[in-house]
């Protein structure tokens, strides 16, 4: 039974870690700002 759990466990855990890597590995400051917080690059005219 214990065997069972960690085995579980063990899955969980590398379950957990495949989708942070996924997630964060190609970006350098983690998740892309916002809509909100970019500023367009030319000034309206």
């Amino acid at each position: 039974m214990v065997l069972i759990l960690l085995e579980a466990l063990g899955a969980l855990l590398l379950l957990v870690f495949i989708v942070w890597w996924t997630m964060f590995s190609g970006r350098r400051k983690g998740e892309l700002p916002d809509a909100d917080d970019r500023r367009p690059r030319d000034p309206p005219r």
